[in-house]
């Protein structure tokens, strides 16, 4: 069953109108679940296997950028895999087992191989006492160490008896190698570029990582089968790291982006939030205040700062892209953020879903917002004689396009786009739009 209505010619207008959303949200937790046993890091075959699968449903250029490549001040690591890991006591028990779960390693971590007390391992371990059931995500990126994140129950019971030794292994390599990231590139009528960026490089953390990259693949999918005046690029590389590579390999077409979000933590039940791009009042963040502003749920708007995700690499002051971050519960206010609770149960279909839809919505209004002189500027024209009044007669909703209609007349002077009209008029973008289309076919519209 596809996620659109086939029965509707497919431009941008129609695409969300009829995106069967129950549908939509269920594809997008599908792939969640594929994508959820992986064990990804910010290089290795755990981002080779996710953007293969990935690449599997949209058409995605994965480039490998080999270790010591310089990218502005930092350089591309060197390339972390894993096979194996455990905690064993002398009965062969696996207490703790990476087969399990892939967040009990420190991300990163070396290999070892070692029989220790609990006295000994202790410095190795990390938990969350305040919740005993969760294994927390902990990384060492830069560096050399090794280690096994655990429940506080775990650590209780490697504790009772500490005359115990136990067998550690980590079968792990850390080596020359690449870091791996992937783009999908959709041309439009402009060169102008709207980028969407999620970060591929986090183990089984389905709300931090893959809910991002899930929508992203399903937005990409939607793009794809409909006219574009803007060129759209999805990003899917590792955190921090991954965006620098892009950006230091890619300076000049960078400057080409026009628009961008983030999409992070977007698939859990909490409220819209946004995060400003750095300029802070740029065409991305109007439009994503003015969609959720319409859309009657609570939400919440909040100012830059340089502290998150890659919004900060693309907002960095040599590049100052226009670039904010779309989130339902930011990171690092949700308790389960960055645990074993962060998995399939924290996020939903109809979330997931509804993150969607409101994405398509920004797009509506980039993709729709230009400027328009008023042909006819000396007084109001006479709409009565070219059938005006008659095509938005005999509704309920009759005033509210007529007061569209004179808005758009009112202020398109050259110097006001369509988001500047609906944010004055306090009407929904999508109105002034189709007022804007009726006028231009009537000839009382020029557009600039």
């Amino acid at each position: 069953m596809s996620v659109l209505d086939q029965g509707s010619p497919l431009t941008l207008e129609t695409l969300r109108r009829d995106l069967d959303l129950a549908t939509a949200g269920k594809e997008i937790y599908a792939r969640i679940e594929t994508l959820y046993p992986i064990c990804r890091s910010i290089t290795g075959n755990g981002v080779r296997e996710t953007l293969r699968i990935i690449g599997g449903e949209i058409e995605l250029q994965t480039r490998e950028v080999p270790t010591g490549t310089r990218i502005f001040d930092w350089t591309v690591p060197q390339e972390w895999n894993i096979r194996d890991a455990y905690v064993r006591d002398p009965n062969g028990r696996r207490i703790v087992d990476f087969a399990r779960s892939n967040l009990h390693v420190l991300n990163y971590s070396a290999p070892v191989e070692a029989r220790l007390r609990f006295s000994e391992l202790q410095p190795h371990l990390f938990s969350i006492p305040e919740h005993p059931d969760w294994i927390p995500y902990k990384t060492s990126y830069y560096s050399r160490n090794w280690g096994f994140c655990i429940t506080e129950r775990q650590r209780q019971a490697l504790a009772a008896d500490p005359n115990i030794e136990y067998d550690v292994r980590i079968d792990s390599t850390i080596e020359d190698g690449h870091l791996t990231f992937g783009e999908c590139f959709l041309p439009g009528r402009e060169t102008g570029e709207v980028l969407f960026s999620c970060h591929v490089c986090h183990p089984s953390l389905c709300n931090d990582n893959l809910s991002g990259v899930s929508v992203a693949v399903s937005l990409a999918r939607l793009l794809a089968g409909v006219p574009r005046r803007y060129s759209y690029r999805f990003l899917f590389a590792p955190g921090t790291v991954g965006a620098i590579t892009w950006l230091a390999l890619n300076e000049e077409r960078a400057a080409r982006i026009q628009h961008g979000l983030v999409l992070a933590c977007i698939g859990d039940r909490g409220n819209m939030t946004y995060k400003r791009s750095r300029r802070g009042h740029t065409e991305i963040d109007r439009a994503v205040e003015h969609v959720l502003a319409r859309s009657g749920q609570p939400h919440e708007l909040i100012d830059f700062s340089p502290y998150g995700y890659d919004e900060r690499q693309y907002c960095s002051p040599g590049f100052n892209l226009a670039v904010g971050v779309l989130s339902r519960t930011p990171h690092g206010r949700f308790p389960e953020y960055h645990t074993s609770a962060d998995n399939l149960e924290l996020v939903a279909p109809e979330p997931l879903a509804d993150s969607l839809s409101k994405i398509l919505a920004v797009v509506e209004v980039l993709e729709g917002n230009a400027r328009y002189v008023n042909t006819n500027p000396k007084c109001e024209p006479q709409l009565g004689k070219r059938g005006l009044y008659a095509s938005m007669g005999g509704h309920g909703d009759a005033r509210a396009k007529e007061e569209a209609v004179l808005w758009v007349l009112n202020l398109s002077d050259g110097s006001h786009t369509l988001l500047d009209i609906a944010e004055q008029s306090r009407l929904p973008f999508a109105s002034i739009r189709e007022a804007a289309s009726t006028l231009q076919r009537h000839q009382l519209l020029s557009e600039c």
